[in-house]
């Protein structure tokens, strides 16, 4: 059994990381998966939050929204709907963002828009959590 899996993150717009790594974490839709060289087949739905992953140049953290993980032998595939390393989110923007999402939040009178501005607080949140991660682990 390898010690490494091959990871490949993309979205839409762009492939962000393919490289081999030693573990991942990622949200799913109801907690964190953790996976490790020789995890289980899967294919899961991916929540709003914080995807990091360790390779020999260390580890990396990204923010991500939304989307599939599938695990199968040795390769694991995110197709997420966004994503972005932390170290290009501008913290206080993010900041910002989540402040206003709740602001709209708090100020809902009909109920049918609560979905959308609850999902914009999940991922201001992910991007708020993920830049500040980096900022206190550090990134390589």
């Amino acid at each position: 059994m390898s010690d490494t899996f091959q990871l490949e993150v993309a979205t839409p717009e762009r492939l962000l990381v393919d490289e081999q790594v030693t573990q991942a974490e990622l949200p799913g839709q109801k907690g964190y998966l953790g996976v490790l060289p020789g995890h289980a087949p899967l294919l899961s739905a991916l929540g709003s939050g914080v995807l990091t992953y360790s390779s020999g140049e260390g580890q990396r953290v990204l923010a991500i929204d939304g989307g599939f993980v599938e695990v199968l032998g040795d390769h694991v595939r995110v197709l997420a709907e966004h994503a972005e390393y932390a170290r290009e989110i501008n913290i206080e923007a993010a900041r910002r963002q989540l402040e206003e999402a709740s602001a709209r939040l708090k100020s809902l009178r009909d109920s049918g828009d609560s979905e959308e501005v609850l999902h914009a607080i999940q991922k201001a949140q992910a991007r708020v959590d993920a830049a500040e991660k980096v900022s206190l682990v550090g990134e390589s």
